[in-house]
């Protein structure tokens, strides 16, 4: 996979990916935190199937392919579409929980966005998925979607990845490690991503969804339900 950027845009999506973006994606762990209290999740190995099966399975299959549409859209300053999209996502998030993830995201990011006079053609009252507000600044600041899929897989492993090493727990080291492994499975996602059609978007894990709904009422929480 062959990324074409310039500087300008590079430093932009280091700034839109990074975690000091003050969007919360670190407070959620997305259902691994139920995960690893079951026991389902016990090590590295462990946390490297569990991530690596929802990029394969989920960002592959919602977020990369509703990206690129939205961006498609952006450019086409076609509010009605980023509507429609940002509804399908929403949609595909199956628990109370993941869906609460994606918009408290996108809320933070709509902020973030109006304080750098960047347009979101969307009322406050709404709620917006982070997809939809990311493709709307990417397409702002002029990415190709191959530039800016990397920097939201890549943002969304690393805080799994942060969950992960406070929950297992897991050491430095071993993080360091699990972000080479998966650097491979991200580049996978974004050329499945390329092949997926609309009326094909959407994942099925149901444990996930299952670790996400009972996380939700789990006694004790280091992450956000």
């Amino acid at each position: 996979m062959a990324i074409v950027t310039t500087e300008a845009s590079l430093l932009r999506l280091l700034q839109l990916s990074s975690v000091s973006l003050p969007v919360g994606g670190y407070a959620f762990s997305q259902g691994m935190e139920y995960a690893i209290d079951q026991g389902w999740v016990k090590n590295k190995a462990n946390v490297s199937d569990w991530i690596g099966l929802q990029i394969q399975q989920s960002v592959a299959r919602v977020d990369l392919p509703v990206l690129r549409l939205c961006m498609d859209a952006a450019k086409q300053e076609n509010t009605a579409r980023l509507l429609e999209l940002n509804d399908l996502v929403l949609a595909c998030r199956e628990t109370k929980e993941l869906r609460l993830n994606d918009t408290a995201m996108g809320e933070a990011l709509s902020r973030l966005m109006r304080s750098l006079e960047i347009d979101a053609p969307f009322e406050r009252s709404e709620d917006i998925s982070f997809v939809t507000l990311f493709a709307i600044a990417a397409h702002h600041w002029q990415m190709e979607f191959d530039l800016a899929a990397l920097g939201f897989a890549w943002s969304w492993l690393e805080n799994q990845i942060a969950a992960a090493t406070k929950l297992v727990p897991l050491g430095q080291t071993q993080a360091q490690a699990l972000l080479g492994e998966l650097q491979g499975d991200i580049q996978q996602a974004i050329e499945l991503s390329l092949t997926v059609e609309e009326d094909r978007i959407g994942a099925g894990l149901p444990t996930i969804a299952i670790a996400s709904a009972q996380h939700e009422t789990q006694y004790s929480r280091l992450f956000r339900s």
